[in-house]
């Protein structure tokens, strides 16, 4: 199995396209603000996914999955400030947070797989 296999790595790499596809349709303001912060934490989830299956030890991959948790409720964070400010709709709004709702609970479920894996080599 590799990292293209993993479906929580591709659909947080589909999240972040599509953030990156509506942050190209703000304004130079919003852009220089909250698009860029937005597009950096979204980014974060899937590469601290990829970062993590690269590493040797199971540890250190749950580690870095436990970054990406971060990062997805700081994206959740940046797009309820887009809600609140008028940028996107709450129909929007509702789509990204439960996408995000839905990655997170992937990555639980990885999270917990990762260290039942390392059990059951034993």
């Amino acid at each position: 199995m590799g990292l293209d296999d993993l479906e929580v790595h591709r659909l947080a790499k589909e999240f972040s396209n599509e953030i990156w596809e509506i942050v190209l349709l703000f304004n130079y303001f919003e852009k220089d603000t909250v698009g860029k912060q937005l597009c950096r934490s979204a980014d974060s989830i899937s590469s601290n996914i990829a970062e993590g299956y690269g590493r040797y030890f199971y540890k250190e991959n749950k580690q870095f999955c436990y970054y990406a948790r971060g990062s997805i409720f700081e994206t959740k964070d940046w797009i309820t400030k887009l809600k609140d400010r008028k940028i996107i709709s709450e129909e929007r709004f509702s789509d990204l947070d439960n996408k995000l709702n839905t990655l997170g609970k992937m990555l639980n479920s990885y999270i917990k797989a990762i260290g039942k894996n390392n059990i059951e080599q034993k």
